[in-house]
């Protein structure tokens, strides 16, 4: 089976990978949206993650909003793992032209890869919703910037907002762009770590036009009956298999 991905690896000459939470999962980052991540918000806060990281949640309550943000969403010990790695091999190597992922983390980006587009934003950036000032992850962390959890800028005094797509808003215009001209011009396409079930994102993959459509996931998605080839086995192991043997 990882035989089949190595040979359409090799004669592709413009691969896209299509990403989601279960490439960050083995790097120890947990999927909010896991039935595990459920109960935790149920629990603790009496609410489903979707509420908690809504733009109403947000404007209503930041305080409330900030503290499951930054125990829930945010991870600055994680690092690259065998799937990250692999994708900015293949990128090294001329194959692969851009990584499309619904991941905050920046792991991507972390691991080598230089052409990606963060359809839900990063954590990794942060603004203040009054004077637009830039703000790095470390600086929202830092107790010291922070009226209790929520941080404020240095400037003004403002919020400081994370430049994440939550619930309720727009994805980003450029981002948006920038994908659908890479799935459309790919001749194969990867989709890893996804069960395609969050829109507008997973809609995207239907501007590919290419030869390969290859679906990586645990488990069964909507997109598997499209797939050239299907391999419902740990990301990082597969995509590490196949492109060292390229």
């Amino acid at each position: 089976m990882y035989e089949e991905l190595t040979e359409i690896l090799r004669e592709s000459e413009n691969i896209v990978f299509f990403g989601g939470a279960g490439v960050s999962t083995e790097s120890d980052i947990p999927d909010f949206r896991s039935e595990k991540g459920l109960y935790h918000a149920k629990q603790t806060y009496g609410m489903s993650p979707e509420q908690m990281i809504s733009h109403s949640f947000f404007m209503r309550d930041t305080e409330m909003f900030f503290d499951y943000y930054k125990n829930n969403m945010v991870y600055p010990e994680a690092l690259p793992n065998p799937a990250h790695l692999a994708l900015a091999k293949l990128e090294e190597m001329g194959k692969l032209k851009a990584v499309v992922t619904q991941n905050i983390d920046g792991l991507h980006q972390k691991a080598g890869s230089r052409t990606v587009y963060e359809l839900h934003g990063s954590v990794l950036r942060n603004y203040c919703m009054e004077c637009s000032a830039s703000y790095d992850l470390d600086y929202v962390m830092d107790p010291e910037n922070c009226h209790g959890h929520v941080p404020k800028c240095s400037r003004c005094g403002g919020t400081v907002k994370p430049d994440v797509v939550l619930y309720e808003e727009a994805l980003d215009d450029e981002q948006i762009r920038g994908a659908v001209e890479a799935i459309g011009k790919a001749d194969t396409l990867i989709i890893g770590g996804t069960s395609l079930v969050v829109y507008p994102a997973a809609g995207f993959i239907n501007y590919f036009r290419g030869k390969h459509l290859v679906l990586i996931n645990k488990s069964s998605t909507s997109a598997d009956g499209r797939a050239d080839l299907v391999i419902h086995e740990p990301i990082g192991q597969v995509l590490a298999e196949a492109v060292a043997a390229l």
